[in-house]
């Protein structure tokens, strides 16, 4: 078992009869497959206008509902909730839980991360296990797997471009939810001009720097892990001869 505690996470626990039913109708994916058992699922809140506003799990473990978020985006994300309550008979606090995340063979209460095989697993108090010192980015880069607060940008981002299709992360037959109409829109009557991929980057350049392609603004890097790194692109610049700075930039095949 390879494993790590993780320390940027926040945990807001979920209560109240209305709990289930409330963020069914907020967020991005269909949750109803936590009320079986024990599961995970990743999904996003959104502004109405369709742009992400944050991410996060979604758990259903012992009993018990649970949000994982980046611990930054722990307050917004309680204060947009309250906003949407209402009357609604819904509490949330934070929880105090060991995470721990990990590849190989999972311990005991531990659950499949849904976003990729690669991230592995996920478990929610116990003990952390080892630390391997798993260099999480190089996996995000290999599989295209966006991070909050770096790829996934608050009220900037589109989801759709950001992978949450194939990252299992949107649902398109749950019903609605806020943002829905735009996303449903981009999903089923364009195609998508611009989107996170994977590049190949050859020379020294910073996260966030622009990408251009001749004289045209192209895109933007992000994570790089060697000389791999990811990239929101636009996809009809993105086949000529690109350059970040100093640096060349191509498509990894």
């Amino acid at each position: 078992m390879d494993g790590e505690r993780t320390d940027n996470r926040a945990l807001i626990g979920l209560s109240g009869a209305d709990a289930p039913g409330f963020l069914q109708g907020l967020v991005t994916n269909d949750l109803r497959p936590l009320g079986a058992g024990d599961g995970i699922v990743w999904t996003a809140l959104l502004t109405p206008q369709g742009k992400y506003l944050v991410d996060f799990l979604v758990v259903s473990t012992g009993g018990r509902w649970l949000i994982d978020v980046k611990d930054s985006f722990a307050p917004g994300l309680l204060k947009r909730l309250a906003m949407y309550r209402l009357r609604a008979d819904v509490q949330f606090a934070p929880v105090t839980l060991t995470v721990a995340r990990g590849l190989g063979a999972p311990p005991p209460g531990a659950l499949a991360d849904p976003r990729h095989a690669a991230l592995g697993w996920r478990r929610y108090g116990g003990p952390e296990g080892a630390d391997p010192a798993i260099d999480w980015d190089a996996i995000r880069v290999a599989h295209v797997i966006p991070e909050t607060g770096i790829e996934l940008i608050p009220d900037e981002t589109f989801i759709l471009e950001a992978g949450f299709e194939a990252l299992h992360g949107v649902d398109f037959r749950k019903g609605c939810y806020v943002g829905q109409e735009v996303t449903a829109r981009m999903k089923h009557k364009t195609d998508l001009r611009k989107g996170l991929v994977r590049v190949r980057v050859q020379g020294e350049v910073g996260p966030g720097d622009g990408i251009v392609a001749g004289d045209r603004p192209a895109g933007r890097l992000f994570t790089r892990s060697g000389d791999l790194a990811l990239a929101h692109l636009r996809f009809d610049r993105a086949a000529e001869a690109m350059r970040a700075g100093q640096a060349q930039v191509w498509l990894d095949d």
